[in-house]
């Protein structure tokens, strides 16, 4: 809702802006989309060494009673 209202306010101080901001989004955000499973994939690579840091702890700690 917010980027609208950015789009909206864009569009009454520079419509040309806004048109061009309207068309160049879609193009955008697919040059993007291989940086984001980069990061989704880096991610999950780092939450698994930190598990495997973690495991010896959790092991020598025991079971919880949550």
């Amino acid at each position: 809702m917010i980027k609208f209202l950015l789009w909206c306010i864009l569009l009454v101080l520079c419509w040309p802006a806004a048109l061009l901001a309207l068309v160049l989004y879609p193009l955008v955000w697919l040059i993007l989309v291989p940086f984001r499973l980069v990061g989704i994939a880096v991610d999950g690579v780092l939450e698994l060494v930190r598990a495997l840091i973690l495991l010896p702890a959790r092991i020598l700690r025991g079971p919880s009673h949550a």
